[in-house]
């Protein structure tokens, strides 16, 4: 490290927690600081329409700014058939939204279900989701789910 990249100390929250943490630092300890589990990710906010940033819990060098605001798990309120939802997960199947959309979900061997969304991310802001898929949820994001008997 040179010794313009002199390391001093910020705050940042993670999980709306206040963390002392040296800067430059990095993912790996980022993920150390803030006892993140190995199984989950941590991100870092972004403002505007962005996608906010993975962090990768590795040894890359990772700069700060005072009072960044970072979160490893993190609710996102959507819409799924006109009612408000509430889920942790960035990344939700197919299934996941249907489950969200019928309670109890409809079975028998002639039902199908169409997801169609909007407000999505950036890259996929609306469209139809297909059986056996995913999709990255964003805030606010719209989901209308049916579901039809082929008899």
């Amino acid at each position: 490290m040179s010794d313009k990249e002199m390391k001093h100390a910020v705050r940042v929250h993670i999980n709306r927690e206040p963390y002392e943490s040296q800067n430059p630092t990095t993912g790996a300890a980022l993920y150390l600081l803030a006892k993140i589990g190995a199984h989950s990710e941590l991100f870092r906010e972004v403002d505007g329409d962005c996608e906010d940033e993975v962090v990768p819990n590795s040894e890359n060098i990772v700069h700060l700014k005072q009072d960044e605001h970072f979160y490893s798990e993190r609710d996102f309120h959507i819409i799924v058939n006109a009612q408000e939802k509430i889920v942790l997960k960035k990344i939700l199947s197919f299934d996941e939204i249907v489950h969200l959309a019928f309670d109890p979900t409809p079975v028998g061997p002639g039902i199908m279900f169409t997801i169609t969304y909007r407000n999505g991310t950036h890259k996929n802001p609306r469209g139809t989701l297909l059986e056996g898929r995913s999709i990255k949820i964003k805030e606010g994001m719209v989901f209308n789910v049916t579901s039809t008997n082929k008899s």
